[in-house]
Parts: C-alpha cells; sequence; structure tokens
C-alpha cells in the first residue's frame, strides 16, 4: 500500500507537474502523526538499494513524511534543478536505452513501539491482510484498488476464516490521516515498479497498521 497509494505522489516530476495529490504541500500534515514515511536505498541486501543512483549521485536515506509532516519529494537531477534543491540519488533508468527519472527505491512506513499482537487484540470485528497483490493509483486525487492474496477475517481480537478475491478500494491521504495504531514489526515485500514504459526493481515495508475503515470486497473461503 505505502508503494502505491504513497510513494508515486511523492516523485518529484508527477509533484511539479500537478499530477499528485501532494504538489504543493511541503510542510502540510498530510497523515497521522505516528506516520514517518522514507526511502532508503542504502539498507543492505534489498531489491530497491544502491550504491548510486544511475545519475551517479550517491545514495542516500530520505525522509518524506515526518510524523505525518510532508518534508520533501523523490529528485532526480532535472527535478532538483528545478526545485534548487540537492538530487536524493532517486535518478533510475531501465537501462541505457531509457532517460533517468525520479523512482522509488526501498519504501517504507517506520515501525513504531505497539506490538502487533495488541493491534490485533485490539479488532472486533475487521481484516488482516498478510500479502497484497498487484494496484492501481490515481496520483492525481489518491485513490486506489488494490488485490488482497492473503487475508484473514479478524473476530473478536482473533483470526478467523480466510478470504479470497478481497479487494481494497480507498484513497491514499485519507488513510493515512486515519491510521490510528502502527506496530513494532517490519514486512518486506518485493517487485518491479512501472512508470513511464520502466521497470524498475523495488522493495517496500510496512509495519502493522491499523485502519479502522476502508472499503472490503471478497468472499469467504
Amino acid at each position: 500500500m505505502i508503494h502505491e497509494a504513497v510513494g508515486h505522489g511523492l516523485e518529484s516530476d508527477l509533484a511539479q507537474e500537478g499530477l499528485s495529490v501532494f504538489s504543493g504541500r511541503i510542510g502540510d500534515q498530510i497523515a497521522s502523526p505516528l506516520i514517518t514515511v522514507i526511502d532508503d536505498p542504502t539498507i543492505p541486501r534489498k531489491r530497491g538499494s544502491y550504491l548510486f543512483d544511475d545519475e551517479g549521485t550517491e545514495s542516500k536515506r530520505t525522509i518524506l513524511v515526518e510524523k505525518g509532516i510532508l518534508k520533501g519529494y523523490l529528485y532526480d537531477r532535472l527535478g532538483a534543478m528545478k526545485d534548487h534543491l540537492p538530487p536524493t540519488g532517486n535518478g533510475r533508468r531501465q537501462s541505457y536505452q531509457h532517460k533517468p527519472i525520479p523512482r522509488m527505491s526501498n519504501t517504507l512506513i517506520a515501525p513504531a513501539e505497539t506490538p502487533p499482537e495488541e493491534i490485533l487484540r485490539s479488532v472486533s470485528s475487521g481484516l488482516l491482510v498478510r500479502k497484497m497483490g498487484g494496484g492501481q493509483v490515481n496520483t492525481v486525487n489518491g485513490d486506489f484498488v488494490f488485490e488482497v492474496s492473503e487475508g484473514y477475517r479478524i473476530e473478536g481480537g482473533e483470526l478467523g476464516s480466510p478470504v479470497r478475491g478481497a479487494t481494497l478500494i480507498g484513497n491514499g491521504p485519507q488513510i493515512l490521516r486515519e491510521i490510528d495504531m502502527v506496530g513494532s514489526d517490519l514486512g518486506f515485500g518485493l517487485g518491479t515498479c512501472g512508470k513511464d514504459g520502466q521497470g524498475a526493481p523495488v522493495a517496500d515495508a510496512q509495519p502493522t497498521l491499523r485502519i479502522p475503515e476502508i472499503i472490503v470486497g471478497g468472499t469467504t473461503a
């Protein structure tokens, strides 16, 4: 969810072109104070890790959202020049036949201190999503649709029956604001991100999160 619902909207080219719901919002409270979003290609041995981006800029850890406040975007050299800022080391391309563009690397929501078991016990009726499938996001307004590849009903604070064919429908900025519990765990997912006809290896991660309300469709297995 962090990759699609939030990450693409924080790539500087989309933000500069007004194609992101986060355009022109540096310094604004865009998420719950519990939420910190980081892009970090320096994490060892992750799919989105690298020492230098495809423009020769040294990779570095970039804090995008800190305690709910939007701090910045992901930049290649061109985007950084437009905003009179240093590049963040996110100028990436699929191969020498493509031009570098701002891309995520390893993007994550930072873990907090609440044990995930406590979050599960706090939910009387809901859905635990362990693995996400494919998804789409409209970066202009933040609306998204995701497939759930592994999910379970939560009943009385305990895991119930598995759910198949489930989808999650919501709005990224709204979900970020409504998250009211963040776990101490952190789980990584691996993938290849497509943008402008280019694929780039990425990883994303988030702790257990409690989202009070979201539209869910599916059937009990």
